[in-house]
């Protein structure tokens, strides 16, 4: 199902959407599951320790279910609450604009990117540290990502706002981060794995491109007619 792009931004800002799309059932899902599994591992060592990513187990025990499980604990409640925050935003706007664009197929694809992301944004964590049993990493900051740059590839000109009043294109923002997280990742010197975001926000872009090819044609085309001061 296709729509203009301005008569969807205005049923999607009043809420004049189908109860299928408007419910946001996916994200709150998503959202809801975890909120609980980081709650009930903030007060379990033991859980967090099993769910948490470590390559090495991962290599020599072969449990690959650490890709999954590690994407829905935290660190702490900020880290959780930042991460859900922005899922909250981004999420239900890719869940309506793949609703709106795939029909019964959007709710699978959405689906199909949160999870993928979980699993693609720590292949390079895994092979750069298989080999060190102290490496653990955890949180949802990949697939987060991913349906960051989701909504970027639709909607480049799109403001993302930091600290309220910092507001910039989407596309710009966009290109900002992945320059900021690959050199964080190069210098690895401090406890977030850049490298999860930075790949996360990667799989993200790309996988809405294979999904809808159009959506790079209308990327290039917004950008091409964007004009710094008509923000």
């Amino acid at each position: 199902m296709r729509c203009d792009k301005h008569v969807f931004w205005f049923y999607f800002a009043t809420g004049v959407l189908t109860n299928t799309v408007s419910v946001f059932l996916i994200t709150y899902t998503i959202i809801g599951v975890t909120v609980l599994v980081s709650m009930l591992a903030f007060n379990r060592p033991a859980m967090l320790a099993e769910f948490m990513m470590n390559p090495h187990k991962v290599n020599t025990r072969g449990q690959y279910y650490r890709f999954l499980t590690s994407g829905f604990i935290h660190q702490n409640h900020m880290h959780l609450i930042l991460n859900m925050f922005s899922f909250y935003f981004f999420g239900r706007v890719i869940e309506t604009v793949f609703a709106m664009t795939f029909g019964d197929w959007g709710a699978v694809y959405y689906i199909a990117l949160y999870i993928l992301a979980l699993v693609v944004s720590d292949l390079p964590s895994y092979f750069k540290h298989k080999n060190n049993p102290r490496y653990n990493s955890l949180g949802a900051s990949g697939a987060v990502a991913a349906v960051i740059f989701a909504c970027i590839v639709f909607r480049p000109l799109q403001d993302i706002c930091l600290f309220i009043k910092l507001c910039l294109p989407g596309f710009i923002l966009g290109t900002a981060y992945l320059i900021y997280s690959y050199f964080q990742g190069k210098k690895a010197n401090d406890n977030i794995n850049h490298d999860a975001h930075l790949y996360g926000a990667v799989f993200g872009f790309i996988f809405c491109i294979i999904l809808y090819p159009p959506s790079i044609t209308n990327f290039f085309k917004e950008i091409m007619g964007w004009r710094m001061f008509d923000m």
